[in-house]
């Protein structure tokens, strides 16, 4: 499971104590709501669904995909679905191609969600091997559903929004910037990420002044 609210906090006061920045963002707004999501296929899957739709429109087609498949958590009823099965769904030919890939990765053993690499890399990279999943993907997975305290989306707009606006730069940094400046937070960049989207969502104010 994902990081509790203990554990955010924990990690969020020793960034705060290195980093005044941080610290003051979070005197502004005050400390995230845990994001946990249960570990294993399902996850992955609604996580492949959810590419490139509004929420709303996700939660949908996972909501027919349990209909006509009966259980959606369960990679055997993916592999034996039809094309037009996942199509009904409201799987796209692309989506329903990576559902399939992401079935038989965990119904062959290649893919053992039960037991990942215990190094994030590796992990990371046990997981782009599934057509559909890539880098930030496997991040919010590893981050949402096994709680890895320290991984670290860099490449994800709103951390580097938020990166910017927190630390006070003119313009957004640039994936690397936002993957090097964050070598100093070490072992606490998840709880910083889960920090970035919740200042995100705290809007314009949520800036020094």
């Amino acid at each position: 499971m994902g990081l509790s609210a203990e554990q955010l906090r924990a990690g969020l006061d020793a960034l705060g104590a290195i980093e005044p920045a941080i610290a003051a963002a979070m005197a502004r707004i005050g400390y995230p709501e845990p994001r946990i999501r249960e570990r294993g296929y399902a996850t992955l899957l609604r996580t492949i669904v959810g590419q490139q739709v509004s929420v709303a429109s996700a939660n949908a087609v996972w909501r027919r995909l349990n209909e006509v498949l009966g259980d959606a958590g369960d990679p055997a009823r993916v592999m034996a679905a039809s094309d037009e099965d996942l199509r009904a769904a409201g799987l796209s030919r692309q989506k329903s191609g990576y559902a399939r890939s992401l079935a038989d990765e965990v119904t062959s053993g290649r893919l053992d969600l039960a037991n990942l690499p215990e190094d994030d890399e590796a992990a990371i990279a046990a997981l782009v091997r599934v057509k559909g999943i890539g880098r930030w993907s496997a991040e919010v997975y590893l981050l949402f559903a096994e709680g890895r305290p320290d991984i670290w989306p860099a490449g994800d707009l709103a951390v580097q929004i938020e990166i910017g606006r927190i630390l006070g730069h003119d313009a957004r940094p640039s994936e690397a910037l936002t993957r090097s400046l964050a070598e100093a937070w070490r072992p606490h960049r998840g709880a910083l990420a889960i920090f970035t989207w919740h200042h995100y969502g705290a809007g314009p104010d949520a800036a020094p002044v």
